[in-house]
């Protein structure tokens, strides 16, 4: 089965489960810049109430989790599988939810959300970055432009913690030596200024992967990781400090 025949045949399989209104690919195959081994990330959209247990039945290999299973929030829980000879995620959307977050964001509300593999946290406006940038393949959903008011709450608020987490880099490498937390939270403050300049420019974000480079921050990144020793990463920290207050 080729890649396009198993995108039909799965979504097909997805949409008819009990409950399920639509169906959406999402991740680098949504956007046609998949490598070769890329997972498939499908979402499966309900209102209110949703049994994972109609995609145990189902008996593919894997483990499905209950909703709410990864911790609740935007992670809402879903399903890592392998089927066919590929890996398959699938995540579990909630519409009442999505409207919830879609109507804070349109005033220029959210709340960042600290999740295993996101260094700079989550926002919960992924959920509307989710329906501007995946495919729909069953169903119908919205699709949504970035509203004015988290363009520049969102700005305003990332731009402010990144200045927060690079000065408290240069501290902690100046003050105490430690050279583990302040590159760490140098890193973490380059990835909150991309997420900062990704919502100035309205341009949505579906996770870190990239993001500095996507920001225009490769030079700033590289400032870091280039450091060599504990004097480097300070003169670094400090360069960085500055581009990001200019």
């Amino acid at each position: 089965m080729d890649d396009e025949e198993f995108e039909r045949s799965f979504a097909e399989e997805l949409a008819v489960l009990p409950g399920v209104l639509a169906v959406a690919l999402g991740g680098s195959r949504a956007r046609g810049a998949a490598r070769a081994g890329s997972d498939w990330d499908f979402a499966v959209y309900y209102r209110e109430s949703f049994d994972p247990d109609v995609i145990r039945a189902k008996g593919w290999e894997g483990e499905v989790f209950d909703v709410g299973g990864w911790g609740g929030g935007v992670m809402n829980g879903g399903a890592w599988m392998a089927i066919d000879g590929r890996r398959v995620d699938v995540h579990y959307r909630d519409l009442v939810e999505v409207e919830r977050h879609a109507a804070e964001a349109r005033q220029g509300r959210f709340a960042k959300e600290h999740l295993p593999f996101y260094l700079a946290g989550i926002p919960t406006y992924v959920l509307l970055a989710e329906l501007a940038l995946n495919r729909v393949l069953h169903g119908s959903l919205p699709v949504p432009d970035f509203p004015d008011a988290l363009a520049r709450e969102a700005y305003r608020r990332w731009h402010e913690d990144a200045l927060l987490s690079v000065r408290y880099a240069e501290t902690a490498v100046h003050h105490r030596g430690d050279v583990t937390v302040g590159l760490a939270n140098g890193t973490r403050g380059l990835l909150e200024e991309a997420h900062a300049r990704m919502a100035s420019a309205k341009r949505w974000v579906l996770n870190e992967k990239g993001l500095a480079e996507e920001a225009g921050l490769a030079e700033e990144a590289a400032l870091l990781f280039e450091a060599a020793d504990r004097a480097a990463l300070e003169k670094a920290l400090a360069e960085l400090h500055r581009r990001l207050s200019s």
